[in-house]
């Protein structure tokens, strides 16, 4: 299997961060950004920004993460219209997996995920969840989900935040092995750096199966 190195920040992908990046570590085949601006957390994805990555062909992996808990089926579905309606708003591919950002402490149930789950597919997107799968409820929640639904587990691409071990270029990067919950699940995303201290941004490696669905 073949895997890709990239990036996520939750400031703007244009040239000094960039050059940042690339003096610094190398250069990135798909950089992850956020569909809107929640303040005081990250700044939302434009189209000038959109044009900038594309220009650089660098893939654009779209993440929503305009919300603060993941209770009940209808507010998963609710979060899932919202990721929906702003990847249009910004022209965003259908076919992208678009990401559902779950923080380790956020209060997560199975009925949440299916609510995003359904909601993603119907809409001609695919379903993405950036998830914490050792601190936290997420793979309790996400297994009971796909007991209860198996389309939960073929259909959703899992990006996983452990283990954390530290930032580098693509040149020094781990070998893929994200942790991943005990049950059926793609995981083909591992932000595997936090927090650069030279540059403001994760750094992670990607399947190029999920990589040849981003933007």
């Amino acid at each position: 299997m073949a895997y890709a190195w990239g990036v996520d920040s939750a400031s703007p992908a244009d040239d000094q961060l960039l050059q940042c990046v690339m003096n610094n570590f190398g250069k990135p085949r798909f950089w992850g950004r956020y569909l809107s601006t929640v303040p005081r957390v990250a700044s939302g994805l434009t189209n000038e920004e959109i044009s900038f990555l594309r220009g650089q062909n660098i893939k654009i992996l779209p993440i929503y993460n305009d919300f603060r808990e993941a209770l009940g089926y209808e507010n998963g579905k609710n979060v899932a219209r919202v990721a929906v309606e702003n990847a249009e708003r910004l022209g965003v591919t259908q076919g992208t997996f678009l990401f559902a950002n779950i923080e380790h402490y956020f209060r997560i149930n199975e009925a949440w995920i299916r609510g995003w789950v359904d909601t993603i597919r119907i809409s001609g997107y695919k379903s993405g969840i950036y998830h914490d799968p050792i601190r936290g409820p997420f793979s309790d929640a996400y297994c009971r989900a796909v007991k209860k639904d198996g389309r939960v587990g073929y259909e959703t691409a899992l990006w996983s935040a452990q283990p954390e071990i530290t930032v580098t270029g693509p040149q020094d990067a781990p070998g893929f092995s994200p942790n991943r919950p005990d049950c059926n699940g793609n995981v083909w995303a591992w932000q595997y750096g936090r927090d650069s201290k030279t540059c403001p941004i994760d750094t992670n490696m990607m399947d190029t199966r999920l990589l040849n669905q981003l933007f």
